[in-house]
């Protein structure tokens, strides 16, 4: 369960690193271009993004503050909740399955890691 684990959160590590990172680099009128979002909010997503990638990852990778690893899938969560709704509400249905999918594997990390922490502590 511990590699399963593992592999999901260096690939979803992966995505939103490159995700975020995307959302910092490209200049704030190309973002707004695509999205009725404002370019200030896509980039707080981005620095969200990338914050949450490197939580999935490193407090495992350093063994301090592990608890830190479910609160960070947890947090990503709530962003791809928002994804599949604007999504949706732009009607991209079909679009709306790829950030549904990722959050649904940010539960699977959230409770996964969260039931091995309290597992370990009894």
């Amino acid at each position: 369960m511990n590699y399963t684990l593992w592999i999901i959160q260096v690939v979803l590590a992966l995505v939103f690193l490159f995700s975020g990172g995307v959302k910092l680099v490209v200049p704030i009128e190309m973002l707004a271009k695509q999205t009725a979002l404002p370019g200030i909010f896509l980039r707080f997503i981005g620095v969200c993004e990338v914050l949450g990638g490197l939580g999935l990852i490193l407090p495992g990778l350093l063994r301090i503050k592990t608890a830190l690893t479910p609160l960070a899938a947890s947090c990503l969560l709530a962003i791809m909740i928002g994804a599949v709704a604007v999504t949706l509400q732009t009607g991209g249905g079909a679009k709306a399955l790829i950030p549904a999918l990722l959050g649904l594997l940010l539960v699977f990390i959230a409770y996964g890691r969260w039931r091995l922490a309290t597992v370990r502590r009894s």
